[in-house]
């Protein structure tokens, strides 16, 4: 009998070596998978003990299948009954394409057609279709005119042993997790009694498939059910022994087993769930999991040698990166710190992170996770030495210290050249600007725009706390020294400013589309109140990446404050409408304010109670505002406030939304709604934004956005555009 056992991509080799180390015949490795001969105990052994396979198929035939026609006849070629009932249930699983066959869906029809049309002229009975737990799972691959047709013995894909049924937010397939353990030799540690650890651990996934293969327990044994189950040429007495080895061998190897295992994860929650996975699998007793943070990862005190082995998070959302630089960096100084003579194995979909570890790897694969194109790295974790021991170890998620009063001391640093340069430019900066804001009565504002090109950052100022976005580097910049940078900045911040490290807030600025601008990407909800203008505001700079507050807009929203007295203020794409608070500070008589998200508004509304101002004469509407604006009939405003993203293709939009493109419509729709003797600010951060020339023909059209910039924005004078536009 010819078989193939499929794999992800990446782990052949892996599954070459197992399937040899179960002595079928001529193993033969190709792209994702290898084949092998053998009798069905060959396949048994593969479908019970095989730790990287995902399914192993019977190959039946091979046949010509340029053309539906071709496919039809070559699978009739197949004796079918002697596979399943003429009354059983199957399913297809269809891959590749050829001329007359473009489409898995009606190459998998060809071959139902052609197995059930044999059956019924055979018997008079025919099988239907079952895609959960058919008796017949039937696997064909068409691959350069020739089709492979094969009985998948395997049903299921095998990394689905039995015992997960819960995840955490990231899981590892448990089939990767244990190719990742061979890679680093782990059935050969587990041998001598090393320990395995995983300081991330998750759902427990790697923990889990380490006790399996300490403890000679086969993957397999926890099914119920194989692909060969109600195959007609099913052994079950074969299969029935193997079953009684794997049990005795369990039970011997559950005896034996001396390895220490140790999981850590901050989520008290996954733990749970991976105290679930393990009791499941046979191994909870084998399993010390507990809740701890990074920052107090220490090596078991018995345990000379063992295998560190984790797959932290390697960045899924916007503005995770400066987060997990410090991560890895600081997994990295822990090994240095605690596990001198262990080895250490980081799985990530971002190797660059690795980086962050300075660590030198001693070996390195290529694998995939899913689609994700990953690395599994292999460090051999040295001695430190004496001087590096006595250095002090710090991370972002470092206790400061503190003295008794509780202000923050930071020991002396040595800074390098660059970071000397950047305190004496924020002292400069501060100097200047910080006598300008107390003169303008100001709390919150720009103290520096990337002023040294290396040192590329927005560096905020709110009433006590300091918000720092780093701008992405483009990728000539080496990644290693441009987080070193982002150190040093972070770093000089507190002495400088005189405030608590802990105020010190960190994000990353990339290029955005759509409304992801607005996304959450924390969850603290630490909001803090500010004051700008007499307006309370409360602003969050943590949660978003923006904070709720456009500090470059301040002049137009204090132009607002001062024009809106007796007024029905408009604010279109108000955000946390903050603008609209200051026409209610002004003496509007009312104000209303369009945004899509329900979020925002929420925001906005807590602004005007913190401030009290009720929702009797301020109006908050959820609404996609070109929507709103189109189905507006004898509304009209005095001043009304236009500020668009520069691109939205939000799903709850009518339309993708494009300011430059746009702004004529949008101009349009809003002056429609202005009373005569109105007027419209339109403003927008569109670097490159050149307004229409045409709208000069119908309306006045002044440009504002020179007196709109404040003192601490002079740097970036195109941060934003603004016009004042009102009929001639």
């Amino acid at each position: 009998m010819k078989f193939f056992a499929t794999c992800p991509k990446g782990l052949e080799p892996v599954l070459f070596d197992e399937l040899q180390a179960l002595n079928v015949e001529a193993p033969k490795q190709t792209l994702a998978g290898v084949y092998f001969s053998g009798g069905l105990e060959a396949a048994y052994r593969a479908c019970l003990w095989s730790r990287v396979a995902n399914r192993i198929l019977l190959e039946l035939h091979r046949c010509p299948a340029e053309t539906a026609d071709q496919l039809y006849q070559g699978v009739q070629q197949v004796k079918w009954l002697e596979h399943m009932r003429p009354e059983g249930t199957l399913t297809i699983d269809f891959t590749g394409q050829s001329e007359g066959i473009n489409h898995s869906r009606f190459g998998a029809q060809k071959v139902k057609d052609a197995i059930v049309d044999q059956i019924r002229d055979e018997t008079g009975r025919r099988p239907s279709v079952e895609r959960l737990k058919p008796d017949l799972r039937i696997n064909v691959h068409l691959q350069r005119g020739e089709a492979t047709i094969a009985v998948d013995i395997s049903g299921d894909s095998l990394h689905r042993r039995g015992y997960r049924l819960q995840s955490g937010s990231a899981p590892m397939k448990e089939n990767l997790a244990a190719a990742l353990l061979y890679r680093c030799g782990w059935p050969e540690k587990a041998a001598e009694g090393q320990a395995l650890l995983d300081p991330m651990c998750g759902s427990g996934t790697l923990l889990i498939e380490g006790a399996l293969m300490a403890a000679d327990i086969a993957p397999g044994l926890l099914r119920r059910d194989y692909g060969f189950t109600y195959w007609t040429q099913h052994n079950g007495l074969l299969w029935k022994s193997l079953i009684e080895e794997a049990q005795v061998r369990r039970d011997a190897g559950l005896k034996a087993i001396r390895s220490r295992f140790e999981g850590f994860d901050a989520d008290a929650k996954v733990l749970n769930i991976a105290r679930d996975n393990a009791r499941r699998a046979g191994v909870e007793s084998f399993l010390h999991l507990e809740r701890r943070e990074l920052s107090r990862l220490t090596r078991p005190a018995t345990e000379a040698h063992g295998l560190v082995v984790t797959n932290p998070p390697y960045g899924e959302r916007l503005g995770d990166e400066p987060t997990l630089f410090f991560l890895y960096q600081h997994l990295g100084e822990r090994l240095k710190a605690e596990f001198a003579g262990w080895q250490a194995a980081v799985f990530t979909g971002n190797p660059e992170l690795c980086r962050m570890m300075k660590l030198a790897s001693d070996k390195t694969y290529k694998l995939y996770n899913g689609a994700i194109p990953s690395q599994l790295q292999i460090f051999n974790i040295r001695a430190r030495k004496e001087a590096e021991l006595q250095a002090p170890v710090r991370s972002a998620d470092s206790e400061p210290d503190v003295c008794e009063s509780g202000s923050t001391e930071t020991a002396p640093v040595e800074l390098s050249d660059g970071a000397q340069m950047l305190v004496n430019r924020l002292k400069k900066n501060l100097k200047q600007l910080g006598k300008w804001a107390k003169r303008q009565d100001i709390t919150c504002y720009r103290l520096y725009d990337a002023d040294l090109p290396e040192y590329s950052a927005a560096i905020d100022i709110y009433d006590g706390w300091v918000h720092v976005q780093e701008y992405q580097a483009p990728k000539s910049v080496d990644m290693v020294k441009a987080f070193a940078r982002l150190q040093e900045i972070v770093a000089v911040l507190p002495s400088v400013l005189g405030v608590p490290a802990a105020n010190v807030i960190l994000k990353q600025r990339r290029r955005q589309q759509g409304t992801s601008q607005y996304e959450k990407q924390d969850q603290t909800a630490h909001f803090i109140d500010v004051t700008e203008g007499g307006c309370r505001i409360l602003v969050n700079l943590e949660d978003y990446l923006d904070t709720g507050l456009f500090l470059d807009h301040r002049p137009v929203r204090l132009q607002i404050q001062d024009e809106s007295k007796g007024k029905d203020f408009l604010n279109l794409f108000c955000y946390t409408a903050t603008a609209s608070l200051h026409a209610a500070k002004g003496g509007a008589r009312s104000t209303t304010s369009v945004d899509m998200s329900a979020t925002y508004l929420n925001w906005a509304k807590k602004n005007f109670a913190l401030n009290g101002y009720s929702e009797a004469r301020n109006h908050f509407i959820q609404e996609d505002c070109i929507k709103w604006l189109k189905g507006q009939k004898g509304q009209s405003y005095d001043l009304i406030f236009l500020d668009p993203p520069t691109f939205s293709n939000s799903k709850r939009m009518h339309d993708v939304l494009d300011v430059q493109r746009d702004h004529v419509e949008l101009i349009n729709l809003a002056m429609g709604l202005l009373r005569p003797e109105g007027k419209l600010i339109f403003s927008n951060n569109y670097r490159r934004f050149k307004i229409d020339p045409l709208l000069s023909e119908r309306y006045r059209v002044v440009d504002i956005t020179r007196k709109t910039i404040d003192l601490d924005f002079k740097r970036s004078s195109k941060i934003h555009h603004c016009y004042e536009i009102s009929a001639l």
